[in-house]
């Protein structure tokens, strides 16, 4: 028993596998081997990217002891900039850098404020979910702009691997999540963000740059953001201003249930896929299960309270043992 809390303490994520396994097992028995067919993995992996990158940088903000509930406007409007700037004439790639450069300027600004004026980053970020969304509305006068015809957008929507199994954007989610867990893992800096996220005053005293840490970690969170919204209207051909809505708590969900602390300083990117992943799975197996699809809300905000309730429960367990060994 003492070897599986210390298990769960140096790995938090391995709890959201195992229920990822159970899950699959009962959605594959429920859908009669539907499940697992390669044309329902191919929607469910088609999906993943775009939500999976925004639980990645949430993840990371919190590690980091921060939060964002901008993302999801971040989510429209990043898309919506970039597809007004190829309207007008730019080419594609550099309204993409255009885009997430509006972006991080957003999360510049979250983190700014934030540790400027040092008030939590919940409320600032809250206020700014309002700010960007009503841009993201008024840019595109409330309704879609369209996009060329002749855009090509294969770089993210064409079919790859074998079978045509993945849309290529899972490929650059798959290359930014290695990314993201090496710089978590192996680099300083990686170190620090944990470290800034489980004690700050003593990181500070170290000599660690927290405000810089911060800010940068609320910039990647708002690219990462960005860059999803992207994908997702490059896929849908259509730069919609609603995208997004409600997307910001999803992601602090996937975090949570990928085991990262809501009091900083403990999780792993690898959670936060595992998360993101979850609630696709659940999202996808309700409805293959020819369940009400009214319940996916319900059963990701139960397995959320769950996941919080447990993980603390276990660390508290867990640190007990050790004060009595």
């Amino acid at each position: 028993m003492k070897n599986l809390f210390r298990i769960y303490l140096e790995k938090p994520e391995l709890a959201g596998i195992v229920l990822l396994v159970l899950l699959t097992t009962v959605f594959e028995l429920r859908s009669g081997g539907a499940f697992l067919s390669s044309d329902n993995l191919r929607g469910i992996l088609g999906l993943l990217p775009e939500v999976g990158l925004v639980s990645i940088g949430v993840t990371v903000l919190m590690i980091c002891g921060e939060f964002d509930l901008s993302v999801g406007s971040t989510f429209a409007l990043t898309p919506m900039a970039t597809s007004l700037l190829i309207i007008a004439g730019v080419p594609a790639v550099i309204a993409v850098l255009l885009g997430l450069a509006i972006a991080g300027a957003i999360g510049f600004l979250n983190g700014f404020i934030t540790l400027t004026f040092s008030i939590p980053s919940f409320i600032t970020t809250l206020g700014m979910l309002f700010i960007v969304r009503s841009l993201t509305i008024v840019l595109s006068g409330g309704f879609p702009p369209l996009l060329p015809d002749d855009l090509d957008t294969s770089v993210f929507t064409r079919f790859v691997g074998p079978g045509g199994l993945f849309r290529a954007s899972f490929v650059w989610f798959l290359v930014i999540a290695i990314a993201s867990a090496a710089m978590m893992a192996i680099f300083n800096l990686g170190n620090w963000i944990r470290a800034t996220g489980g004690n700050l005053e003593a990181t500070r005293a170290m000599g660690v740059p927290t405000i810089r840490v911060k800010i940068f970690c609320f910039v990647l969170c708002a690219m990462m953001a960005g860059f999803g919204g992207v994908m997702q209207v490059f896929r849908l051909h259509s730069p919609l201003p609603s995208i997004g809505d409600g997307l910001e708590l999803q992601a602090v969900a996937a975090a949570v249930i990928g085991g990262t602390a809501l009091t900083g300083g403990i999780g792993t990117v690898l959670g936060g896929v595992v998360g993101a992943l979850l609630i696709r799975v659940i999202d996808n197996g309700l409805v293959m299960s020819q369940v009400d699809a009214n319940w996916f809300k319900f059963a990701v905000g139960a397995l959320t309270i769950f996941a919080v309730v447990s993980n603390t429960w276990l660390r508290r367990t867990a640190r007990r043992m050790k004060v009595t060994n």
